[in-house]
């Protein structure tokens, strides 16, 4: 196990705590509570703290080069100024798919958006892959139950996605384009746990949030296990890097499926975590101006 100390820095008990995204600008951390339909806001130490509550469960946050927040919801994709709290559709997802809800996002180099739907009831086969640059929405990928994790390369030759029910993370080569080729499955983590979210620090090496599994992973770029974090509680969902030098890995977490004598033995279950590393994370990209 990597020897790093985790700290509780906003113990809010989220039922389903995910997505962080650091905003350098802002210098604060964002991320949302699915199940509890907000967004959150917080400096690096936990402090400086803001919600928003939306009507829907809202799967993603990722900040605009323009100003506001893209916000994952149900079916559609959602601007948040975080000023007025004033919220507009930008574009409808899955209006024909009714279970199906937004999970997961990522803003890549080019400023555009990657992100997931999935079976709300964790059930059927109906979610996808889409890369949206702003007008074209695309499906890169379909057949997951739920989608996890979307992250890129260093070098943007190769993109990572997280099957979870599958408990597996596929690679796959990535064209400057957006066009995915050649899939093949990277890491199947060793139990327990479900892989859930990903991202990549600057050596390439692939971050691996283990829902039920009380930890985080650090995989080299050709699949092996290269390091773990513990954390005191069992539902973790996903990691992301900030802070003024990009070595404070900010992890989210969730209460959802917890019995209350779960609960009781892990206390901070739902809590945002933070831990300094020796190796920064990659950048995070703005997404690109809407019109």
């Amino acid at each position: 196990m990597l020897n790093q100390e985790v700290e509780c820095i906003w113990p809010l008990g989220a039922t389903l705590g995910e997505g962080p995204c650091w905003h350098a600008a802002d210098q604060a951390l964002y991320f949302v509570d699915i199940k509890g339909h907000a967004v959150h806001r917080c400096a690096a130490d936990g402090s400086a703290r803001r919600s928003w509550h939306l009507l829907g469960q809202v799967g993603f946050v990722l900040p605009l080069a323009s100003g506001g927040l893209v916000c994952g919801l149900p079916h559609s994709l959602l601007h948040l100024d975080p000023h007025s709290g004033a919220t507009r559709v930008l574009r409808e997802v899955e209006p024909d798919t009714p279970n199906n809800r937004c999970n997961d996002g990522f803003a890549d180099a080019q400023g555009r958006l990657w992100f997931g739907t999935m079976d709300d009831g964790e059930r059927e086969h109906s979610g996808a892959l889409y890369l949206w640059d702003g007008q074209r929405l695309r499906q890169q990928d379909s057949g997951y139950i739920i989608t996890n994790g979307p992250c890129i390369s260093p070098d943007g030759r190769s993109f990572y996605h997280t099957d979870t029910r599958a408990k597996c993370i596929y690679a796959y080569d990535l064209a400057p384009d957006g066009s995915l080729s050649n899939r093949r499955v990277l890491i199947r983590p060793e139990p327990p746990g479900h892989p859930d979210g990903t991202c990549i620090d600057a050596e390439g090496a692939l971050w691996v949030a283990m829902f039920r599994g009380g930890r985080v992973d650090r995989y080299a770029p050709d699949g092996r296990l290269i390091g773990s974090i513990a954390l005191p509680c069992p539902n973790i969902t996903k990691l992301a890097f900030g802070g003024p030098d990009g070595r404070t890995a900010f992890i989210t977490t969730a209460r959802k499926g917890m019995t209350p004598e779960e609960i009781s033995q892990a206390p901070l279950s739902g809590a945002l975590f933070r831990v300094r590393l020796a190796v920064p994370g990659l950048p995070q990209h703005l997404l690109a101006p809407i019109a």
